[in-house]
């Protein structure tokens, strides 16, 4: 018959009265202290956690729209508090004067349209002449800054309408106005650079005032904004232009 030997173990940290005995006779080492486990902490939840200016400033337009949507959020103080920035914002932005293309004007609309505009308006007047070429170029940009700048006022006028016997080399001209005084003014298409551009033409107009004006934003932060735009579209394009030199390259 086989010889079966048990081992029984007590729970763990238990003594018997012997072994308490025997520690305190010094014969047994300490009983070491009973485990305890570390407090349970669950890890946080993003979507649980406050949300202050950072999350939202951490979040795409699109994010942005879909939070302003969805219905789970109704209840959230600080995006409640938000819809009713956004909803001032809209309506600051609905005060702005918005033009959006380029408005043609006659001689005896000049004071009223250009002198007599509102202070906060940046006024550009084209002056042109109608079969010139370069005058068409320009015009060109000007629609294209017109439709991206609503707030900045674009107009044109004739030359001989403004000014009599304005000498036709001297057109295309731009006139810069803001507060009824000229801030700038540039003779010929050779001011805006040897490839006329709308970009070419932003960054000239706002070499030193903020010209430029897409509502959003006002005095020198519209000023930076179309400039840093404006790099930044060049850069996009000297990319493009590069990397279709090399996709006909290795075509070839």
């Amino acid at each position: 018959m086989a010889d079966y030997h048990f081992v029984y173990k007590d729970v763990e940290g238990a003594s018997t009265q012997w072994d308490d005995i025997q520690r305190k006779l010094g014969n047994l080492p300490e009983k070491p202290p009973p485990f305890k486990p570390p407090p349970f902490a669950p890890s946080p939840d993003p979507d649980s956690l406050p949300k202050d200016k950072s999350w939202i400033d951490g979040k795409t337009p699109e994010d942005l729209e879909d939070l302003e949507d969805d219905p789970d959020l109704d209840d959230d103080r600080f995006l409640e508090e938000y819809r009713k920035q956004r909803l001032a914002e809209m309506r600051e932005a609905a005060k702005v004067i918005r033009y959006g293309s380029v408005i043609p004007i006659s001689g005896s609309d000049f004071v009223r349209e250009v002198s007599q505009a509102p202070p906060e308006v940046w006024v550009v007047v084209i002056l042109y002449k109608d079969g010139i070429a370069e005058c068409g170029v320009l015009m060109n940009c000007l629609e294209e800054l017109a439709t991206k700048y609503p707030a900045t006022k674009f107009v044109k006028i004739i030359s001989t309408d403004c000014i009599p016997n304005y000498p036709d080399r001297n057109v295309p001209t731009i006139l810069v106005y803001n507060s009824g005084a000229v801030k700038a003014n540039y003779v010929g298409l050779q001011s805006f650079g040897r490839r006329c551009t709308p970009e070419g033409v932003a960054l000239v107009l706002c070499q030193s005032d903020p010209v430029l004006n897409d509502g959003q934003s006002k005095g020198d932060a519209s000023r930076k904004a179309v400039i840093d735009g404006v790099r930044r579209k060049f850069i996009e394009k000297v990319v493009a232009e590069h990397e279709d030199d090399d996709d006909g390259s290795s075509s070839d």
